[in-house]
């Protein structure tokens, strides 16, 4: 007995029909409203560094990059508390919480291969022709030749 996948669908069509991505997608939403209140409520070199995570039982869960906007936000917590109660989204907001978290690092990024001059490729290729292991000294072989002409030789 073979299971049979699902026919594919449109992402619009998972994210209206399957009730859990349905769910998230409002969530998803929601949050992203919510962090449009709270930038509009933040010095404008703040908002890049503070972000909504969560918003529920009358507590603001916000994220920040570093230590130094988490003490900056706490200064200016009463008047940030203040405005976005006065909103709407915000009824019966009690307390702001700060969380610090470093963004990710970038993951490696694989760019151009570093350029070879013809003189280290020579000696690679004169180290090539003293060893006698083969698959070694194909190998080698194979890195001298990537030298490119066009690089002047230092």
């Amino acid at each position: 007995m073979s299971l049979r996948p699902l026919p594919a669908q449109a992402p619009a069509a998972l994210l209206r029909e399957a009730k859990p991505l349905r769910a998230l997608f409002g969530e998803a939403r929601r949050l992203d409203r919510l962090q449009q209140k709270v930038e509009s409520q933040l010095q404008p070199a703040a908002r890049e560094h503070c972000h909504v995570a969560s918003w529920k039982d009358g507590h603001l869960l916000l994220i920040v990059t570093d230590g130094h906007w988490a003490t900056r936000l706490r200064y200016q917590e009463r008047r940030l508390l203040r405005q976005l109660q006065a909103m709407e989204e915000f009824t019966g907001l009690t307390r702001i919480l700060l969380r610090v978290q470093p963004p990710a690092p970038p993951r490696h990024q694989v760019g151009p291969a570093p350029k070879l001059s013809s003189r280290a490729a020579d000696n690679i290729q004169e180290t090539a022709r003293g060893i006698n292991d083969p698959k070694l000294r194909a190998a080698l072989e194979r890195l001298a030749s990537h030298a490119r002409p066009d690089v002047s030789d230092n």
